[in-house]
C-alpha cells in the first residue's frame, strides 16, 4: 500500500512536468526560438513511458479518443473507449469514475483481486505458448541418445571428433547465423501466428528428414535446416505470449518489444521463466524418446534404427502446435501495426471479459506504439547498438550471460558410457538428468524474482564449478561403482544449481538490460549468442574431450564457472525490479 501510494505522488509530479513541457518538448525548437534540448526532450518522452496518457486534461483526453475511434473506424465502440480510456489514464482513481457501471468497476477490481481468473482463451493461448517451448527443448535434446546410435550407423569413428561436433552442433550454427536474424521479416510479414506456425512446420520437415537419412550428410542438412525452426521460435513465441498478457497501468511502462516489457517488475522474471521451463519439459522429454525408443529391439538383419525413431518423434509436438495455432486470434499490435484496428478489437476481446477492458487495452497500445515511434525517429538503431556506451554496456553484460549458459547436457549420454555405464543404462541416467533439470526449473519462478538475477548468478557458478570437478576427478577413479558413482553425482547436482540459476536468468536478464528503442536488436544479438555458443560447445566438446582427456575438459569448463563468478561480482549489474527504461 505504501509502495501504491508513493508510485502515485511520483506519478502526479511526472504528470505536471509533462504538462508543462510537452508542447514545447514535441517541437524541434523551444518556444522563443532557440534550439531544443535533445536531453530535456529525451526526459519527456520518458515521463510518457510511465504512463503515455499523462498530462491529458478530461476534455483533451475525450477528444484524442474520439479522434482515435473516428481515424480507425471504431465509433461503434467510442462509449467503451471513452470509459477505458479514463481507467488507463488513472486505474487507480476509477472507484470515482461516474461513466463506469457497477459491473465495470468489478471487473476492474477483480484484475487486481483474481489474477488468474482469466478467459479460456488465454489459457488456451498458453497451453499453445507451452507447445512451442516443448517443441523447441525436444529439438535440443533428442540429438543427446541418438547419437549413440547414428555414429556408428554411419561409421564415424572416435576419431573423427570435428565431424561428429558439427553433425551435433549444426542446428545452432544455422540459428546464430540465420535463424534469430530472421525473426523481424518474418514476424512483419507473417504475424505472430504465422511465424510459430512456420518454426513448427520446419521442425516436422527436418524431424521426418533426419528420420530417413541415409548419409551422414544428409543428416547434417537435416539438422542445419532445423536451425530455422529453432531461431523464430524462441524470439517469436515468448513476445506473442506477452502480447496478450499485459492489463495497463498508470504506474509502469508497458510498451511490448519482448515477453518482459508487459510485466510488473516484482514478477517479471516469474513471467519470463515460464518459456524457460517448458523449454525444460521439452528437453526432458527428448531424454525420455531415448530411453524409450533406444531399448526397441531391433529383429536381426534389420539395421540399427533405433535413432530414427528417436529423431522422428520429435515430428510430434510440432504437429500438435501447428493445429492449435491458428484457433488462437492473431496479436493485437501485429494488427495495429498494419492499420488493422478492427481486427485488434476483435482479438482483444475475446481476451478479456468485457468490450470495456479490451477497448481501455486497445487505446492504451495505441498510445504505445505512438510513444515508439518517437523513440526511433531520426535514429540509426543498429549504429547505435555499437556506438552508444549505455547499448554497449548492455550488450556485454547480455553476451556474458547468455556465454555462460552452455552446458554438456547434449553430451550426457556419451560421457555416462565413457564412465563405464552400457549404453542402454547410460540412455536411463540421461534421462534422470533431464527430470532434473525441469524439476529444479519450477522453483526459479519464485527464486528469480526473490533473490535477484545477480544473486542467483553468484550463487550457482562456484557451485557448478566445484560439481564440474567432481564430475571430472571421478574419472581418475578405477573403473567401476566408484566412478559410476562420482561422474553421476557431480552431473545431477550440476543440474540442480543450474537449472535455477544460468537456465533462467540469461534470457530474463538480457531482454531486462537493453534500452526500449533497441531492444529488438538486442534480443536478436543475444538470442545469437546463445544459439552461436551452443554450436562451438556441440562442436568442440568431442576434439576438447580428446586433446585435454575427459578430467582436463571437465575442468576447463570448471575454469569457466570461476570466472563467471568474478565477472558477475564486478561487472555485472542486478536488474530485479528495475523499470526496464
Amino acid at each position: 500500500m505504501a509502495r501504491d501510494k508513493l508510485d502515485d505522488e511520483e506519478l502526479n509530479t511526472r504528470e505536471k512536468d509533462y504538462a508543462n513541457h510537452s508542447s514545447s518538448s514535441s517541437q524541434d525548437f523551444g518556444p522563443n526560438g532557440e534550439k531544443a534540448d535533445p536531453n530535456r526532450k529525451q526526459s519527456v518522452i520518458n515521463m510518457k513511458l510511465q504512463n503515455p496518457l499523462a498530462g491529458m486534461s478530461h476534455d483533451e483526453l475525450m477528444t484524442d479518443v474520439k479522434q482515435f475511434a473516428k481515424e480507425h473506424n471504431l465509433e461503434y465502440a467510442l462509449d467503451d473507449l471513452q470509459k477505458g480510456a479514463l481507467v488507463a489514464q488513472n486505474k487507480a482513481g476509477f472507484e470515482n469514475f461516474d461513466q463506469l457501471t457497477d459491473d465495470d468497476k468489478t471487473l476492474i477490481r477483480e484484475e487486481k483481486l483474481h489474477r488468474w481468473k482469466q478467459p479460456r482463451m488465454l489459457y488456451y493461448m498458453t497451453i499453445l505458448c507451452a507447445g512451442s517451448a516443448i517443441v523447441q527443448g525436444m529439438d535440443q535434446s533428442a540429438v543427446n541418445g541418438a547419437q549413440a546410435f547414428y555414429f556408428p550407423y554411419f561409421g564415424i569413428g572416435d576419431e573423427q571428433v570435428w565431424l561428429q561436433g558439427l553433425i551435433n552442433g549444426a542446428p545452432y550454427l544455422c540459428s546464430a547465423v540465420i535463424g534469430c536474424w530472421s525473426t523481424k521479416p518474418l514476424n512483419y510479414y507473417l504475424g505472430r501466428r504465422g511465424t510459430i506456425f512456420v518454426s513448427c512446420f520446419i521442425s516436422i520437415a527436418a524431424s521426418l528428414w533426419m528420420a530417413v537419412v541415409g548419409e551422414w550428410w544428409n543428416l547434417l542438412l537435416a539438422r542445419f535446416a532445423l536451425g530455422f525452426a529453432v531461431g523464430a521460435k524462441s524470439s517469436t513465441t515468448p513476445v506473442y505470449a506477452a502480447e496478450w498478457s499485459a492489463i495497463p497501468h498508470p504506474n509502469r511502462s508497458f510498451i511490448k518489444t519482448d515477453c518482459l516489457t508487459s510485466a510488473p517488475p516484482e514478477i517479471r522474471g516469474a513471467l519470463a521463466m515460464m518459456w524457460q521451463m517448458w523449454t525444460a519439459f521439452g528437453i526432458m522429454l527428448g531424454f525420455i524418446a531415448g530411453v524409450v525408443f533406444g531399448g526397441v529391439r531391433i529383429p536381426a538383419g534389420v539395421d540399427d534404427t533405433q535413432w530414427r525413431m528417436i529423431l522422428g518423434s520429435t515430428a510430434i509436438p510440432p504437429m500438435f502446435v501447428c493445429a492449435q495455432v491458428y484457433l488462437v486470434p492473431e496479436s493485437p499490435r501485429w494488427y495495429m501495426s498494419k492499420g488493422r484496428y478492427e481486427k485488434a478489437f476483435e482479438s482483444l476481446q475475446r481476451f478479456r471479459w468485457s468490450r470495456f477492458q479490451a477497448a481501455r487495452d486497445l487505446y492504451y497500445i495505441h498510445k504505445q506504439i505512438v510513444i515508439e515511434y518517437e523513440l526511433q525517429e531520426g535514429k540509426n538503431l543498429l549504429k547505435e547498438f555499437f556506438v552508444v556506451p549505455r547499448n554497449r554496456r548492455a550488450a556485454q553484460s547480455s553476451f556474458f550471460v547468455m556465454f555462460m549458459q552452455q552446458v554438456i547436457a547434449y553430451y550426457s549420454t556419451v560421457i555416462f558410457q565413457d564412465s563405464g555405464f552400457s549404453r542402454s543404462n547410460a540412455l536411463l541416467v540421461s534421462m534422470g538428468t533431464g527430470i532434473v533439470n525441469w524439476l529444479f526449473a519450477i522453483p526459479a519462478v519464485y527464486t528469480i524474482d526473490t533473490f535477484g538475477r545477480r544473486n542467483l548468478l553468484l550463487v550457482t557458478f562456484p557451485l557448478m564449478g566445484i560439481m564440474l570437478l567432481v564430475t571430472g576427478f571421478s574419472f581418475f577413479a578405477p573403473e567401476g561403482i566408484g566412478r559410476l558413482a562420482g561422474v553421476a553425482t557431480g552431473i545431477y547436482l550440476f543440474m540442480v544449481v543450474y537449472s535455477p540459476g544460468e537456465g533462467p536468468v540469461p534470457f530474463t536478464y538480457s531482454a531486462e538490460a537493453f534500452p526500449l528503442y533497441i531492444r529488438e536488436y538486442g534480443m536478436a544479438f543475444a538470442t545469437a549468442t546463445t544459439w552461436g555458443f551452443n554450436f562451438i560447445l556441440s562442436l568442440t566438446w568431442p576434439a576438447l574431450e580428446a586433446s585435454f582427456t575427459t578430467p582436463g575438459a571437465f575442468g576447463f569448463y570448471a575454469f569457466w564457472n570461476f570466472f563467471g563468478w568474478a565477472f558477475a561480482y564486478f561487472c555485472l549489474p542486478e536488474t530485479k525490479e528495475r523499470t526496464l527504461e
